[in-house]
């Protein structure tokens, strides 16, 4: 199932255990990580080695970091990847501030939640509001119909000066 996972699914498995000091802070095991983290590895070839996140690949669940590189025989050098249960991550990129608070457990959105009170009355004045709109549709409409009544009276007055100038004609 990892491997047929949908790309959703293998965004969020990217994710890599957090240092001591991270863990006791925000009180999580894990988390998901974006570029700009600073990251130590501890497995594998480069073990032991300090750097940033410069690219993710979400299909290999893997991580480009800043400063491992390998070189090719014609002497190019080009990005290795580690996967992300390689590494522990040390430093949090605190760029987007929905995550920071998702990682403190605070909700992410700034709306202050209204007391009981405050529903109460917000509750009260909805139902006031209703009704006045309610009674001002009430009302709009007997003036529409009013207006309608009008306009068919002075059609019905034209057509009759009409028809009289059309008589004196002939």
């Amino acid at each position: 199932m990892i491997y047929r996972a949908s790309h959703v699914t293998r965004s969020k498995q990217v994710s890599s255990p957090l240092s001591k000091e991270l863990k006791k802070k925000f009180s999580k095991k894990s988390v998901r990580v974006i570029e700009g983290d600073s990251i130590k590895i501890v497995r594998g070839e480069f073990k032991g080695v300090d750097g940033k996140i410069s690219k993710i690949s979400v299909q290999k669940s893997s991580l480009a970091i800043e400063g491992v590189k390998k070189e090719k025989t014609k002497g190019e050098k080009f990005d290795v990847y580690v996967h992300s249960s390689n590494v522990i991550v040390t430093g949090l990129n605190s760029d987007d501030k929905w995550r920071v608070s998702k990682l403190q457990g605070k909700k992410p959105s700034k709306k202050k939640e209204p007391s009981i009170k405050e529903t109460k009355v917000e509750k009260d004045e909805k139902k006031t509001d209703e009704k006045k709109e309610s009674s001002n549709k009430e009302s709009k409409v007997e003036k529409t119909k009013e207006g309608e009544i009008e306009e068919k009276k002075t059609l019905s007055k034209e057509t009759k000066i009409e028809k009289t100038k059309e008589e004196d004609e002939e």
